[in-house]
């Protein structure tokens, strides 16, 4: 084997990360100036400093692109937020740090972005939205739904349906904040001191019907 091949620099087409990275790296470049709608695939060539042929080796749309920047973002978040989910025996703790770095992912000038990416084109590429939603929202639910059903065997929280419980908690951990944003009536992120008293009272509110009593 050579040592280029060794050292891994010869990949096959459509497997280099660098160049990967690099067109995604271009791709948010451009969607942030110009919006998606706006953007073309010859922008994102020019953006990423790559030949069209390159950049349909690795995407075929834009749709791809912007499904891949939001995928590489969410699998770090989700890496994070797992490691949060290790104590069902202390349900109020962990919903609190959950909840505060719930709500300031949320608020984010990135998703917030993102959301109203989706938001525009939904009506005429419905299975963006679908995908945006699955592998988002929904797994989002799933994640503190079965962190929930722990909490339930363990004794610490008295829940019937804990995807309907994971639905409400995410709601009330984002109260007042989310759609302020996401409509731009408020244009910048919510302050530490209030996402702390949002999520306090998101977490007294759920520990009040589905904690147990001391």
């Amino acid at each position: 084997m050579s040592q280029t091949l060794e050292r891994g620099e010869r990949t096959g087409a459509g497997e280099n990360p660098v160049k990967r990275q690099q067109i995604l790296a271009g791709a948010q470049k451009v969607f942030v100036t110009m919006g998606f709608d706006a953007a073309s695939m010859d922008d994102v060539t020019r953006a990423a400093g790559v030949s069209k042929s390159t950049l349909y080796v690795y995407f075929r749309s834009k749709e791809e692109l912007f499904t891949a920047l939001i995928a590489e973002e969410r699998e770090r978040y989700f890496a994070e937020v797992s490691a949060i989910f290790t104590d069902p025996g202390h349900p109020a703790e962990t919903l609190k740090i959950y909840g505060t770095r719930l709500a300031t992912k949320l608020s984010s000038k990135e998703v917030i972005r993102a959301q109203r990416t989706v938001m525009s084109v939904v009506e005429r590429m419905p299975e963006l939205g679908a995908s945006f939603y699955e592998s988002g929202p929904k797994r989002t639910i799933g994640l503190l739904s079965a962190y929930l059903d722990s909490a339930v065997a363990a004794g610490t929280l008295r829940i019937e349906d804990t995807e309907l419980a994971a639905k409400q908690f995410i709601e009330l951990a984002s109260a007042g904040m989310l759609r302020c944003r996401l409509f731009g009536y408020k244009t910048e992120s919510p302050a530490e001191e209030e996402i702390e008293r949002t999520v306090n009272g998101a977490v007294r509110l759920f520990m009040a019907g589905y904690g147990v009593p001391a």
